[in-house]
């Protein structure tokens, strides 16, 4: 188990944290966590303010094929999948591996890539459809803290479960007590987040043995 900044190339998207911290209410976090239109192709209050392939998850998946060391034939999961733009782009630079998806959104995955259609599967984290070691490796990007504690707890299970610890899981996170505020002022989804300190402490928790590191709002 170690840090490890997978999505160091992943441009860094615009957050107007000042505006969403005066607009947000419980309204916005009950639409958000339906995780339908308004989530990813609404007005940013929302969510994502549009969820569109543009190839910005190329290197990302590049820098992954080499951290686990996947060639064609290898099975890999992506867990919080979305439209599958991950899954697509896995493909894409090793040709031949066989990538797959799985999220809650059905309204997302109604919109995915045509070249991940049959690939991607409607579940939740937390309860993974797959055999014991199904994958040469797991993935998991800002996904398992939308569950609550024990949801986390179980999200790493599977995680560890389906890859035998051959996993990365990146998750809410923030360093000091002023990028929590932050943090809190953006929030919509996420329902268990700490510190970098409590985060591990829930891993080893949980038993899971994969990479990790953290999404930090400054």
């Amino acid at each position: 188990m170690a840090e490890v900044n997978l999505l160091a190339k992943l441009p860094r998207g615009k957050r107007n944290v000042s505006a969403r911290s005066t607009a947000k209410t419980e309204e916005h976090i009950r639409i958000s966590r339906e995780y339908g239109e308004a989530y990813f192709d609404g007005p940013r209050e929302y969510g994502y303010g549009g969820y569109r392939y543009d190839g910005r998850w190329i290197p990302v998946a590049e820098d992954m094929v080499r951290h686990f060391d996947l060639k064609p034939g290898d099975r890999v999961l992506d867990v919080g999948c979305a439209k599958g733009f991950l899954v697509k782009d896995l493909m894409k630079v090793q040709p031949g591996l066989e990538a797959f998806g799985i999220d809650v959104s059905r309204y997302a995955l109604m919109r995915c890539e045509a070249e991940t259609i049959g690939r991607l599967h409607l579940g939740s984290a937390d309860d993974l459809p797959f055999p014991d070691g199904s994958f040469k490796a797991a993935i998991s990007l800002n996904t398992i803290h939308n569950l609550d504690r024990a949801g986390c707890i179980r999200a790493l299970r599977e995680l560890q479960r389906v890859s035998g610890g051959r996993a990365f899981v990146q998750v809410d996170s923030y360093r000091t007590p002023e990028q929590k505020a932050v943090f809190e002022d953006w929030v919509l989804t996420a329902q268990w987040h700490d510190y970098p300190e409590g985060w591990i402490e829930l891993f080893r928790e949980a038993g899971y043995e994969g990479d990790y590191y953290w999404t930090i709002i400054e």
